[in-house]
C-alpha cells in the first residue's frame, strides 16, 4: 500500500523550533533591539506602525498537512481537509528601536473543502 502526503509550510522559517519559551529566553523588554531582533529571526513578513508612530513586526509561520481523505478517490469530493499549525510572533519597538512589548503564539489550524464541508 502507498500512502501519500502533502505538506506546505509557509511564512517566516526562522519560527519552525521558537516556541513562547524560547522566544521569551532571547528577547528582553527595554533591552533588545531591532537589530539583534533581526540577528535571531531575520527580516519580518510584515511591518506596521501604530498611531503614535511605533513600528511593528510581525512574523508568521504556518505548517500545513493534508488530511488522509483527500487520498481516498470519491471521498475527497465529499470531505478534503488540511491541518496543522500557525506560529505568530508580533514585536513592538520603541522610538529608540528597543523591545516594548511582543507576543508569540502557536494555534492549530484547521481548513475543509469538499461538498459536505460547504
Amino acid at each position: 500500500m502507498l500512502i501519500a502526503q502533502g505538506c506546505a509550510t509557509v511564512g517566516n522559517d526562522s519560527l519552525r523550533e521558537e516556541s513562547e519559551s524560547s522566544v521569551n529566553a532571547k528577547l528582553t523588554v527595554g533591552k533588545t533591539t531591532k537589530a539583534e531582533v533581526k540577528d535571531m529571526f531575520g527580516s519580518p513578513i510584515q511591518t506596521s506602525y501604530t498611531d503614535g508612530g511605533l513600528e511593528i513586526w510581525k512574523y508568521v509561520l504556518s505548517k500545513m498537512s493534508a488530511d488522509a481523505t483527500n487520498f481516498i478517490p470519491i471521498v475527497n469530493i465529499f470531505a478534503a481537509g488540511s491541518s496543522g499549525t500557525k506560529k505568530e510572533l508580533t514585536i513592538l519597538f520603541d522610538g529608540n528601536g528597543v523591545v516594548k512589548k511582543y507576543n508569540m503564539s502557536e494555534s492549530p489550524i484547521k481548513v475543509r473543502g469538499g461538498i459536505l464541508n460547504q
